[in-house]
């Protein structure tokens, strides 16, 4: 498919919807963004170990069980795609909040040009990812921060069928808001659903004036089963 068709993908959904659930929520589903044999193609390259730059197996590292890989540059078309096609939907979004919150960074409109100040800054890893689960496995709370350079939202889409490939596995949320206890969500996710959310925090209104909620995002366990996923993070990695 062509960078002009996943644009008008993108451009279909229900934006307005979208911004106002980030505001209210951190998060906002886009549901049924890819087709079936759209998240099949994509679970096969999994074992295409030419395609990946790095992987990475969570325990050895703390991160829970399981494992994911990196795409390295060329991306695969669906992967380039989406990325190029989402972050100018998000850019005016991600420039508001900085400016709610008093944070300097502003974001240029399109992908590439925020991509040539990240590979500015020596930060010239591409980011997107495939992450692969079995029984048992799970993704601990986290936040997907790689350098100096990062983009405040990213985006995941659920590759495998629940209660067909899987069973488990949700998709979870916290939301640590200052002098509170934290707020978990649960994503419901069908295949080929993509979920939007903050990657580090976002603003939030209170009495006092605008303060900033810190989230973190992870995976439940699974009870059995596979659960493929593709992660479409903006900023690269140093």
């Amino acid at each position: 498919m062509q960078q002009a068709q996943w644009q008008q993908r993108i451009e279909a959904q229900d934006w307005p919807r979208i911004t106002r659930e980030l505001d209210a929520q951190g998060w906002s589903l886009l549901p049924a963004l890819l087709e079936s044999e759209e998240c099949s193609a994509l679970t096969w390259m999994y074992d295409e170990a030419s395609r990946f730059r790095s992987r990475v197996v969570m325990a050895r590292h703390g991160y829970g069980q399981g494992e994911y890989q990196y795409f390295g540059y060329p991306l695969p078309p669906a992967v380039e795609g989406l990325r190029q096609a989402l972050y100018p939907q998000l850019a005016p979004l991600a420039n508001r909040w900085n400016g709610i919150m008093g944070l300097a960074p502003r974001y240029p409109e399109s992908l590439d040009e925020f991509l040539e100040r990240c590979h500015a800054a020596g930060q010239q890893r591409p980011t997107p990812l495939l992450l692969r689960y079995r029984a048992g496995d799970y993704n601990c709370l986290h936040q997907d921060l790689y350098g100096e350079q990062v983009f405040p939202l990213q985006a995941a889409v659920l590759l495998s069928q629940p209660q067909r490939d899987f069973e488990g596995g949700e998709f979870v949320l916290t939301e640590q808001r200052p002098r509170r206890q934290s707020r978990v969500e649960v994503v419901p996710l069908a295949q080929g659903d993509a979920v939007i959310f903050a990657v580090h925090h976002r603003p939030a209104s209170g009495s006092r004036g605008a303060y900033r909620v810190n989230l973190r995002h992870g995976v439940s366990r699974l009870r059995s089963g596979h659960r493929h996923t593709l992660g479409v993070i903006f900023h690269d990695a140093s």
